[in-house]
């Protein structure tokens, strides 16, 4: 991990922090939550070996990443982070005019948002855990979700400014990392109000083996520093997020792309996705979707579980283009 280098660079009236290593053609990883740049330091090390430069930033709001107003979710569309993300390649890789993107989780849902509204800076797309969700005219995507999952399903708890937030307080930043990183139960996750994950908040916590104390504590420096609230913002903007796409409703994915899931991951447990991955859907919404694969025994974190097995699944796909 020393190899990889890290500095900041001031664009977007932030100042956007960024772990980096190799030489080549650039490859932009996006992390999700509750995660920073390092979720991606297998496939950093691993590409930076193969002739890519690896780019992992850290997304507003999160790590090192300073400036942004995280006491207002407005500013945590995928609009606002797609913007930031096309400045950060102007200045730090001028001269391509594109990239390859990776992206897991909130960072996946980014990235299909950079090859919405940018498909002129993506050479090929691999993306994770989240599968493109076109966009629904009918209804905001949190009511949607509060009639899927209930007041109790987790992305309508993270709604109310401060609330989730208090709860984590007396969790305890580490703990909370524990139990969400180690997280395998296929189905929705609910957060009943004061239960968390339904145990008792100080209840010990068996770590995966890709998991280690050393990994846990380097991300809880991180988030004891800045709290949650800016990841957490990311889920409060998702109605606004849907208002200011308008424009886009019925828009395709035209990327080159590759989708990973894990067998046992909550995404893939939504209503209706696992249908729309497999029968068609997603192929018509992304037609040059190339592969979809589902990696028997994974969970939601994939990347870090099985970093061996998706760094040859990225390697192999963009070595093509």
């Amino acid at each position: 991990m020393d190899k990889i280098e890290h500095k900041n660079v001031n664009v977007s009236g932030l100042s956007i922090h960024i772990a980096e290593l190799g030489q080549g053609p650039l490859v932009l990883f996006l992390h999700g939550f509750p995660e920073i740049w390092y979720s991606w330091r297998h496939q950093i090390l691993f590409l930076a070996a193969h002739g890519y430069r690896a780019v992992a930033p850290d997304l507003r709001g999160y790590g090192d990443t300073a400036g942004a107003p995280v006491n207002d979710s407005s500013k945590f569309t995928c609009l606002h982070v797609v913007g930031d993300l096309v400045a950060l390649l102007h200045a730090i890789a001028p001269d391509e005019e594109k990239v390859f993107v990776v992206g897991h989780d909130w960072g996946a849902m980014v990235a299909w948002y950079l090859c919405m509204f940018r498909p002129d800076k993506v050479k090929a797309l691999v993306n994770m855990s989240v599968a493109f969700s076109p966009r629904n005219p009918l209804a905001k995507p949190v009511e949607l979700l509060r009639a899927y999952g209930g007041d109790d399903y987790y992305i309508c708890r993270f709604q109310e400014p401060g609330d989730i937030e208090a709860e984590l307080a007396q969790m305890g930043c580490k703990n909370f990392l524990k139990k969400m990183l180690a997280y395998r139960t296929p189905g929705p996750l609910f957060w009943p109000k004061g239960k968390g994950f339904g145990d008792s908040p100080d209840a010990p916590v068996v770590l995966p083996s890709w998991l280690t104390e050393e990994d846990v504590d380097y991300y809880a420096s991180k988030f004891d520093k800045t709290g949650f609230t800016g990841g957490l913002n990311y889920y409060r903007a998702l109605n606004l997020h849907w208002e200011l796409t308008t424009p886009w409703t019925g828009a395709k994915i035209k990327v080159p792309t590759k989708f990973i899931v894990g067998e046992l991951d909550l995404t893939y447990y939504m209503r209706g996705v696992q249908d729309y991955i497999h029968k068609g859907g997603f192929k018509n919404d992304v037609p040059l979707l190339e592969d979809v694969v589902v990696v028997k025994d994974a969970a939601h974190f994939i990347n870090q579980e099985r970093p061996d097995e998706i760094n040859k699944h990225i390697y192999d796909f963009i070595q093509r283009y």
